[in-house]
């Protein structure tokens, strides 16, 4: 829902005039209020039509079909005063809405950095969407194709700023739960939903909300685990390890990371490479040097079996980088000790180097461990230079987490007796 100024200008104003509603929609998407144009993929998406489709309204001879009118402009909200039809009552639009709403959610949400007024506006129409009475595989699409963008923007921004529309949009597809779904749906559904969990929960971990982040992760863990699905419930099962350790109770890590263990002989070589890294975490931080080298080496061994294209889309993050990150953060904790302390820089330092801009909160966490390990072990002109680098990078991103991995690493410039201050990278 745009303002009034956005529909008051003449951008918006020549396109209504002409009563074509292809010259509308791409007045719509090229208004000057967004930051950039949106794509035409993405309005796509929103209208529930092909791209090429889009193209040809908007270059073609103006659509006739009411029906169609009535969906695009209930979808894009032009106020009713400014058509040239009229809408139906809105009790006969509910289910128009109601089929668009995560479509619409995701895309909209993808644009949050330029607009943050949105993020606002999303969030009053999420809280206010309906929970339908049955749900089929249009609905399922939807809650998935809205976690996985939602998992991707978290990673290349951290989830601070969207992560109340995402927890909104989980309580609504957690009520879906509870409606009508045909049998051969359910475990999609389930799937879904769970998929969408373990997105907000990372959020919530990501924002240090960490009584979120345990309620959600359950609600993941919960789906996966009614329909069996495997993969699902080890991906959940690291995450709650991860959040386990931040929040200092390791031995619940340990527990996590066991019972997905248990599950290795039907995940994917990827998988249980991650998986072993957990493990190499928490022994870290239970101080278990053997342990954790144990951990990573046979992290590394599956690694190296690793096949992608066997791998479930959510796990499309975990590459080399990723890989060199997470064991490296592993080794960390002794590294700091005076064990191992080469291999843990290597590996922060590969990270840190192969992490694309998709992975900026892992390449800037990696970026930060790597800064603390040179103050804690090297030398104090190079760990400055290092240090700094990763301040720029943590400015950038909207994560408490690298907040507070910033505050260790400034902990750790005072004894060194090195003056951190953010330069360009």
């Amino acid at each position: 829902m745009m303002p009034a100024e956005f529909w008051a200008s003449d951008h918006m104003r020549d396109a209504l005039a002409s009563w074509h509603m292809g010259r509308v929609i791409y007045a719509f998407r090229t208004h000057p209020t967004h930051k950039s144009p949106i794509t035409q993929l993405d309005v796509a998406n929103w209208l529930d039509i092909t791209q090429a489709t889009l193209s040809r309204i908007e270059t073609g001879d103006a659509p006739e079909i009411m029906s169609k009118l009535i969906r695009w402009a209930t979808i894009l909200r032009v106020p009713q005063e400014l058509l040239w039809f009229r809408l139906p009552q809105r009790d006969t639009v509910d289910e128009v809405d109601r089929q668009g709403f995560l479509r619409v959610a995701a895309a909209t949400a993808a644009t949050a950095v330029a607009s943050p007024g949105s993020m606002l506006r999303l969030l009053d129409d999420t809280r206010a969407a309906p929970v339908p009475s049955r749900v089929g595989s249009v609905e399922i699409a939807q809650i998935r194709d809205a976690a996985q963008l939602f998992a991707k923007w978290d990673a290349t921004y951290g989830g601070a700023l969207v992560r109340d529309v995402v927890a909104a949009q989980l309580r609504i597809a957690q009520g879906y739960l509870n409606a009508d779904c045909a049998p051969a749906n359910r475990a999609d559904l389930y799937l879904a939903v769970g998929s969408l969990a373990h997105t907000a929960a990372f959020m919530a971990f990501d924002a240090c909300a960490h009584n979120d982040a345990e309620q959600m992760f359950g609600l993941a863990r919960d789906c996966a685990k009614e329909v069996d699905a495997v993969h699902l419930h080890a991906k959940v099962l690291s995450s709650m390890t991860r959040h386990s350790i931040w929040i200092g109770k390791n031995t619940d890590g340990l527990g996590h990371v066991q019972e997905a263990l248990a599950l290795a002989p039907r995940l994917t070589a990827t998988e249980q490479a991650m998986l072993h890294t957990a493990e190499a975490r928490v022994r870290a931080k239970l101080g278990d040097v053997q342990a954790v080298l144990t951990a990573v080496g046979r992290a590394d061994e599956q690694f190296a079996n690793s096949s992608p294209a066997n791998d479930p889309v959510w796990m499309r993050y975990y590459d080399p980088a990723q890989h060199a990150g997470d064991t490296g953060h592993a080794l960390f904790d002794i590294a700091v000790k005076g064990s191992f302390t080469g291999e843990a820089r290597d590996r922060l330092a590969t990270a840190v180097q192969q992490h694309t801009d998709l992975a900026a909160r892992s390449r800037t966490m990696s970026s930060i461990k790597l800064a603390s390990l040179v103050m804690a072990t090297g030398d104090p002109a190079e760990a400055h230079s290092i240090g700094s680098a990763a301040l720029t990078r943590a400015n950038a991103l909207h994560s408490r987490r690298a907040a507070q991995d910033v505050q260790e690493l400034r902990r750790y410039a005072r004894r060194a007796g090195v003056n951190l201050t953010a330069t360009p990278a």
